[in-house]
């Protein structure tokens, strides 16, 4: 076919099934189905359903393991292994649909097979799918995973060495995958050769063509661009469908500058990075209303998004919750992306903040963190006199805190394309009232005693946060955030001189060191007085709490700034005529000016119905059209 279009194709075996010596998962599996014990089954693939029934009846009779497949839920993805059960006579219980990637798997079993406090055991094609395995869990599932084949490079090495080869030189113009594991064993047998850092900068000048979503995932996932997915995922359209497109591709990749995730992160913090109209790293998100909000561009509705919209007053998150403690989930990426996609997909917001918490970048740079039931975050070895800033360390890597980036990449990937993801921190104010409290604190006598008795040691401790803070977020924006927000929860306890002489000079210090790509959200509470100076500091968007009213905000601001906010986060708590009446009021006070992305003054209450801010979220969509 790619003859027939006129191109010229170097082809190479990438891969090969191997079937896992030993058979014991598979029947471990198979006398868990027939003692009652599984109750879902999901099947993956065609060829691992075929090879786990034939090592099954090596050790249980044929027909009653059958019988036992047919009594409990089945579930299969796509054709190839409808078509395997089919051949033993069994109907299966859900089919998921094309693309059929992970997400259609979990949305299917939504719509036809809820699996909370069910056991469900996965066929795994390979390598495990953790992304599934999280979403089922994240489900109230139970997940046993049984693998009869693992994937391998072929007998045959040296034709897939020379295509590697071939595209380390730029000897090729257009890379074709059909499936995720040739991305692995490409890169595999590029290191082999010494010849990957060639090969990844080779990618940036000729266009990588993916059959489909699943393959998409992992070139992203490695770190890989998509330039092309055709309409469908199949091979013919793949060919025929990329056929029309890849000279305009190549003219847009070969003329402007291309920098991948890796390159940015190398680049470091001060490096600029030029883009060019590649839609890899453009993207959907690009051209979505909250991205042209942040750029103060007309918008077909008003965005909104939500401080805390994944949180305790959803039934799903508390389900998680039940199982994990708050710090361990931030630190699992698979579930931080579940429980953030699951709220985006629920509310219909129009961006999605990475799950994750201010203060875990406090524990590398030497404080003593745990979050205890009821107290909320302690810090047990807080900063209280001048010479306690000597143990605070610097981040001059963010190596250390690579959970939080593989979040921001998770989370990217599993997100619809269109959806903005936003990463964050904690502002050097906030952060530094943290580290010095210990915790929360009404009065913050301890941060302002330092403060004022030691002017020396809080500029030094306010300049190691800000520069940690800027490598931070620019890892995030290297991993995959398209903005970034500032949270300055407590800064609204200084007066406004203080806020100039001892908060400004290290916000403005972070504004000028964050990666221009990502637009700023700037956000402070509790002192409206504060939004001059705010603006002052830098960002392209002030975030605004509730305590003033939106339009004498954005005017105090300056018209030359998006605005974002700013409901009481305590109005949905009231009923749907007053939720729209209140809505309706900071879109009245918003005027329509181009710029306005509508968010709470905080963060959603634990003892909000998930409906009203679904209610909330519709008004504002509906009210708000141009």
């Amino acid at each position: 076919m790619i003859e027939r279009f006129g191109g010229v194709p170097f082809v190479s075996p990438s891969m090969r099934e191997i079937p896992v010596a030993a058979d014991r998962s598979v029947v471990e599996f198979a006398h868990r189905l027939i003692t009652g014990q599984i109750e879902v089954v999901l099947l993956l693939t065609g060829g691992g359903t075929r090879e786990m029934i034939a090592r099954a009846e090596r050790h249980i009779d044929r027909q009653r393991f059958l019988h036992s497949l047919s009594d409990v839920k089945t579930v299969v993805r796509g054709p190839k292994p409808l078509a395997a059960l089919k051949e033993v006579g069994i109907t299966p219980t859900v089919i998921v649909p094309e693309p059929n990637t992970w997400r259609e798997v979990l949305a299917a079993m939504d719509a036809k097979l809820p699996v909370a406090n069910l056991t469900v055991a996965v066929q795994e094609y390979g390598v495990p799918n953790v992304s599934l395995i999280a979403g089922l869990e994240a489900r109230g599932a139970k997940v046993e995973a049984f693998k009869v084949y693992r994937w391998d490079l072929p007998e045959d090495v040296e034709p897939l060495r020379e295509n590697v080869r071939r595209l380390a030189e730029g000897g090729v113009d257009v890379a074709m995958f059909t499936s995720g594991q040739q991305v692995v064993h490409v890169l595999r047998v590029a290191r082999e050769l010494g010849l990957e850092s060639r090969l990844r900068e080779a990618f940036t000048r000729l266009v990588v063509a993916s059959v489909g979503p699943t393959t998409s995932e992992m070139l992203r996932e490695t770190d890989l661009p998509v330039d092309f997915e055709p309409s469908h995922p199949k091979l013919g359209q793949l060919i025929s469908e990329a056929a029309e497109s890849v000279g305009e591709i190549l003219e847009r990749k070969r003329g402007g500058v291309i920098t991948t995730r890796q390159a940015r992160r190398a680049a470091g913090i001060e490096a600029t990075v030029t883009v060019g109209q590649c839609p890899t790293l453009r993207g959907e998100w690009d051209d979505s209303p909250f991205m042209r909000a942040c750029r103060r561009e007309s918008v077909p509705y008003t965005p909104i998004w939500l401080m805390r919209q994944a949180g305790r007053y959803m039934p799903e998150y508390r389900a998680v919750r039940e199982k994990t403690s708050f710090l361990e989930l931030c630190k699992n990426p698979r579930l931080s992306s579940e429980v953030m996609c699951t709220a985006v997909e629920r509310l219909g917001v129009d961006a999605a903040i990475i799950f994750s918490d201010l203060l875990p970048i406090l524990e590398p740079m030497g404080l003593d963190l745990e979050f205890t039931p009821g107290d909320g975050p302690q810090i047990n070895n807080p900063v209280r006199a001048a010479g306690d800033v000597d143990r605070i360390v610097e981040l001059e890597s963010t190596e250390s805190l690579g959970f939080v980036f593989e979040t921001v990449g998770q989370t990217r990937r599993d997100l619809p394309a269109h959806i903005p993801l936003i990463g964050f921190a904690g502002a050097p104010f906030t952060l530094a009232s943290y580290a010095i409290e210990g915790g929360g604190s009404r009065s913050f006598l301890h941060t302002k005693t330092l403060m004022y008795r030691e002017p020396s040691a809080w500029r030094e401790l306010m300049e190691r946060l800000a520069r940690s803070i800027a490598r931070y977020l620019n890892s995030q924006i290297a991993a995959g955030a398209q903005a970034v927000q500032l949270f300055d929860s407590w800064v609204g306890c200084l007066s406004p001189s203080d806020y100039r002489h001892y908060v400004l000079p290290y916000m403005r210090m972070i504004c000028e060191m964050l990666d221009p790509s990502a637009p700023l959200i700037h956000f402070g509470t509790g002192n409206p007085s504060l939004l001059s100076l705010m603006a002052e500091a830098g960002g392209q968007v002030i975030g605004v709490d509730w305590r003033v009213d939106l339009g004498e905000a954005w005017r105090t601001v300056g018209f030359d700034r998006a605005v974002q906010g700013n409901l009481d986060p305590a109005v949905l708590l009231g009923d749907r005529e007053t939720i729209g009446a209140q809505a309706q009021a900071v879109l009245d006070a918003a005027a329509g000016r181009p710029g306005h992305i509508f968010n709470l003054g905080h963060g959603v209450h634990q003892q909000t119905p998930v409906e009203n801010v679904r209610a909330l979220v519709d008004y504002v969509h509906e009210a708000s059209v141009r």
